[in-house]
């Protein structure tokens, strides 16, 4: 996969670290009731875009296969974002008028019952 000839990103990278509480980002990428593609939906919309910035769900499931370098298909992406939203972790922004190309708000709350993998070993100081 050759990326040095990569056109620019389509939306602006992130200047800044994302606001929401990073204890809440940790839970929401452990959360066991997402796939591993979920989280990764989630991470990308997490990742601190400039508010208005963000892109919309329509226009990443847009994205070509060149675009995306051969990563999952639309109807994985939706799948994704489906999960997502019936667990809370993704609303629509409320200046949407329509469904269509709409922007969705993360929300990290539902992280707070996120069910984690339990500990199996005691945690050790190395000593």
């Amino acid at each position: 996969m050759d990326t040095t000839n990569a056109p620019a990103p389509q939306w602006p990278v992130p200047t800044a670290p994302p606001a929401h509480d990073p204890v809440l980002f940790a839970r929401a990428m452990r959360d066991m009731r997402l796939t591993w593609r979920a989280r990764g939906v989630l991470a990308e919309l997490a990742t601190g875009y400039t508010p208005g910035q963000e892109p919309t769900i329509s226009e990443l499931v847009a994205l070509t296969r060149d675009e995306r370098l051969a990563a999952e298909g639309r109807d994985a992406f939706r799948k994704a974002v489906g999960e997502l939203r019936s667990l809370g972790y993704l609303a629509p922004d409320a200046t949407t008028a329509t469904g269509v190309g709409e922007r969705l708000v993360v929300d990290l709350a539902p992280a707070a019952d996120a069910r984690l993998i339990p500990q199996r070993w005691p945690l050790t100081d190395g000593s």
